[in-house]
């Protein structure tokens, strides 16, 4: 009984509720949300290749630096 009360009351709620106003049709909402995610997706896509530049370089131990590795393990010197 209780339960067929509230289902009543949030359909009599749900009868006089006005939609909010788009800008555009929903297909033109989602439609342009995906080609922002595509544009986004291909500039992130385009950095992928700026590690690939040049060839890796041994990096050597300097024991100058204000922090030094201290397990240098045979690099360097």
């Amino acid at each position: 009984m209780l339960f067929q009360q509230i289902a009543t009351s949030v359909a009599a709620a749900v009868e006089h509720e006005e939609l909010a106003p788009l800008i555009a049709p929903p297909f033109v909402i989602g439609g342009s949300m995906f080609v922002l995610l595509l544009v986004l997706m291909f500039i992130t896509l385009s950095y992928g290749n700026l590690g690939k530049r040049h060839e890796a370089v041994e990096e050597h131990a300097d024991p100058h630096r204000q922090h030094p590795n201290k397990h240098d393990r045979g690099q360097g010197h």
